[in-house]
């Protein structure tokens, strides 16, 4: 068993408040969770109003599987997401 997880630090520079970036974050969640079937949530970062980090996790059986899976994640938000900017990724397999 392969756990995978994938940490994505995101700018969210149109957030001029909490509001506004809970609105893009939960958007978000729920669009990679409906794309990818990936567990996401949102993990540091959560008082500042334009960074966020977001933790999206998958259970597989096969490493290459999951690694591929969460590039995927990571590539779809940097692509599609034109309310945030993809900073950084870290992919890590237990």
């Amino acid at each position: 068993m392969v756990i995978g997880i994938c940490t994505l630090e995101l700018n969210i520079p149109t957030a001029a408040s909490l509001k506004d970036k809970r609105q893009i974050v939960k958007s978000v969640i729920a669009r990679l969770r409906n794309e990818f079937n990936v567990s996401v949530a949102e993990v540091d970062r959560l008082d500042s109003w334009q960074t966020a980090v977001l933790a999206a996790v998958t259970v597989s059986s096969d490493r290459e599987y999951a690694h591929g899976l969460l590039t995927r994640v990571a590539l779809w938000v940097e692509r599609t997401r034109l309310d945030c900017d993809l900073v950084d990724y870290e992919i890590e397999l237990i």
